[in-house]
């Protein structure tokens, strides 16, 4: 064998093993330390610090590195919502965004919003350094966005206040006894008529890639299996009632979108 493709093999090796452990000491690795060491009992004890450090966030949130972990389908997903937000009605009215997301899934919902002519966007986090990072994604200041430092799972929103609410990708980090609670209270907050879009991780099809996405949940976000099946958001919302509700399917079934119309 070639000297350079030993070279390149230990290359790349090094690399995926480095990357691995990163991404492994700040996300499931840091709440290992935390249940030890304490902190356990706040309402942020489930947040990984990639997501509250600003040092980490800026580092980490970098469009094509979020792309790859999403196997390259961020932006179909994306697309998928802000076409389906330009479909509806939303003239004068308010939307939701429940939780800030990497990537630039903010700046093109907040462009389909105002293309929508909406009266408000409101965006919630429970991280007050996520929503700093938003504001900076967005790099204006507009009287149309509220950025609002909230739990999701007890939002001070009226109850009926948003035409459209939009979860991207927040549910597979929450608790297994929040995943519900967040569920509820963001159709709590929908007016009837109103849609929820909650983009998720789902269980693909394909058995190599049912193996490699259950491995990559067991070591860095065991939360997130349990949307496979006891923690289905579909069959969470069809529980929750009084909701019309459709899944589509992205890559293999290895990404879903919820849409979950309130009667």
């Amino acid at each position: 064998m070639p000297t350079w493709l030993i070279y390149s093999f230990y290359a790349v090796f090094f690399w995926l093993t480095a990357t691995a452990f990163f991404f492994f000491t700040f996300t499931r690795g840091a709440l290992i330390l935390r249940g030890i060491f304490g902190g356990a009992h706040s309402n942020t004890v489930h947040v990984y610090p990639i997501y509250s450090n600003m040092r980490l966030i800026r580092l980490i949130d970098f469009q094509p590195i979020i792309s790859a972990i999403l196997l390259f389908q961020y932006d179909r997903l994306v697309s998928m919502i802000t076409t389906s937000l330009l479909r509806m009605n939303l003239v004068g009215n308010d939307v939701l965004i429940t939780s800030c997301a990497f990537g630039n899934v903010i700046p093109k919902i907040v462009e389909a919003c105002e293309r929508a002519k909406v009266r408000k966007i409101l965006i919630v986090d429970i991280i007050k350094n996520e929503l700093e990072h938003a504001k900076r994604k967005l790099g204006r200041s507009d009287d149309k966005v509220e950025f609002m430092e909230q739990n999701a799972t007890k939002v001070t929103l009226a109850d009926g206040s948003v035409s459209a609410n939009v979860i991207f990708f927040l549910l597979h980090e929450l608790p297994h006894h929040l995943k519900g609670e967040a569920l509820r209270e963001s159709v709590r907050v929908l007016a009837p008529g109103g849609t929820l879009f909650l983009a998720e991780f789902h269980r693909p099809s394909p058995w190599l890639l049912c193996a490699l996405s259950w491995t990559y949940f067991k070591v860095f976000e065991p939360l997130g299996l349990a949307l496979w099946d006891t923690h289905d958001p579909l069959k969470l919302l069809e529980e929750i009632g009084g909701l019309t509700c459709e899944r589509r399917m992205v890559f293999f079934g290895n990404f879903q979108i919820i849409t979950a119309t309130k009667n």
